[in-house]
């Protein structure tokens, strides 16, 4: 797992670079996602029993896609348990995705005030004091939460020797640990600069979200030599219609209505997994904690609190 994640250069022209046009930020994150989860991939070792497909690859959606309900809000639970952040806190981001849900769009007033207030303790704590938390978390609080069925939709894949990739904006470090729990090939999560195994308290580029998790697909093929015409993509939300279109193959998973919606007029494939009161309960944890929490916890890595800067 990298220690070391992004330059304070390229976090500091993801806003703006003197006496030029602003930079997509959202490319900026593409990229540095992308780089961040080639290094940390393993190497094959030759001993594969299918030959690997190499023009090939499946990406996928972590939160209400692989697994049941918002990874972060699980991951959130367990900062709170460990006294790292409050009750107070918790209610905030929940508040925060509740407007998103009803209102069915992202404020951007809304996302910087998550960026600036959620979880700003960790800037300035060593990477290896979260990666060693999401380790933990994962085994207490997500382990028995992965969709069995998404989970065997990434083994098809593997079976045909593809390689399988998470896409989300869960801090790539927790994206990478869940990635390898599952046994697939690695994650592009949204990259948190550090210097010298130390968060320095910038993004590199923005959360790995909507925009952004297309451009790093794009930036994954570049690099592995993928045509993504024979890659497929999973994903629940329609905030993710950018990577769904991105590849040849999109597939709606336990879709909210607006994807089912698009799905059916765009012939894209629907699996749903959810049954009855379970179904009912993950749409409460998602009400309370999907996308906007998972951007809360994943800036959080990056921003400081006022009274520190």
């Amino acid at each position: 797992m990298p220690t070391r994640q992004g330059s304070a250069d390229g976090a500091d022209q993801s806003s703006r670079a003197p006496g030029s046009d602003p930079i997509d930020s959202a490319k900026v994150a593409g990229r540095a996602s992308a780089e961040a989860a080639v290094a940390a991939a393993p190497v094959p070792d030759g001993s594969l029993a299918t030959p690997p497909d190499l023009t090939a690859a499946a990406f996928f959606d972590v939160d209400n896609t692989m697994m049941m309900g918002a990874s972060l809000f699980h991951f959130a639970r367990g900062l709170a348990a460990r006294k790292f952040l409050t009750a107070t806190d918790l209610a905030g981001f929940a508040w925060q995705q509740l407007k998103f849900r009803v209102g069915g769009r992202e404020n951007p007033q809304d996302m910087q005030a998550s960026r600036e207030q959620a979880l700003s303790f960790v800037a300035g704590r060593k990477v290896s004091e979260l990666v060693e938390l999401s380790e933990e978390i994962y085994d207490e609080l997500m382990a028995d939460r992965i969709w069995a069925g998404t989970r065997a939709l990434a083994q098809m894949h593997l079976d045909a020797g593809q390689r399988v990739w998470l896409v989300t904006a869960t801090p790539v470090e927790l994206a990478q640990i869940i990635a390898r729990r599952l046994g697939l090939t690695g994650a592009l999560g949204t990259v948190a600069e550090s210097s010298d195994g130390v968060y320095t308290g910038r993004l590199v580029g923005e959360m790995l979200h909507g925009r952004a998790k297309a451009h790093a697909v794009r930036a994954m093929a570049a690099s592995e030599g993928l045509d993504l015409r024979r890659c497929t993509a999973y994903s629940d939300s329609a905030n993710d219609i950018p990577m769904l279109s991105a590849v040849g193959t999109a597939v709606a998973v336990n879709p909210d209505q607006r994807l089912r919606d698009i799905a059916r007029a765009r012939g894209w494939e629907v699996r749903d997994f959810r049954t009855g009161r379970k179904a009912a309960r993950i749409g409460l944890n998602s009400i309370m904690g999907a996308s906007a929490i998972a951007g809360a916890v994943a800036a959080g890595l990056a921003y400081r609190r006022r009274d520190r800067s």
